[in-house]
């Protein structure tokens, strides 16, 4: 199976996948550690992809996005953005708005203590 084609199942077969640099539990750079922590925060139950295992997933994954950076979110098959964008999208509500719509199980409290903490 092609990097791309195992990209595209992984999508496909989870609603929420963060590619990161490390792994949920022990991220490897601090951009893929923040939209992990504010994953885990949540409660957002997530698949991640460790880039740094496969080189090939980790070219692949720019390639199937055309977005250069690492980490990147994908909710319910759509590609959402990188630590930047969940953390401007964590602080407006548009991820809470994101997850409503698509029927993303989190912990809306969790999610208003990051903002208020962040205010």
């Amino acid at each position: 199976m092609s990097a791309q084609d195992q990209i595209k199942d992984t999508v496909a077969s989870n609603d929420v996948v963060l590619f990161m640099k490390g792994t949920k539990t022990m991220p490897q750079c601090g951009f893929s550690s923040r939209v992990a922590g504010v994953l885990n925060y949540m409660g957002v139950d997530f698949a991640d992809v460790n880039v740094l295992a496969d080189p090939e997933i980790r070219q692949g994954i720019k390639d199937y996005s055309d977005w250069p950076t690492i980490p990147q979110l994908y909710v319910k098959g759509e590609f959402v953005g990188g630590c930047d964008i969940i953390t401007e999208m964590t602080l407006s509500g548009e991820l809470d708005q994101l997850f409503d719509d698509k029927g993303v199980a989190y912990n809306k409290d969790a999610a208003n203590k990051i903002r208020e903490a962040n205010g």
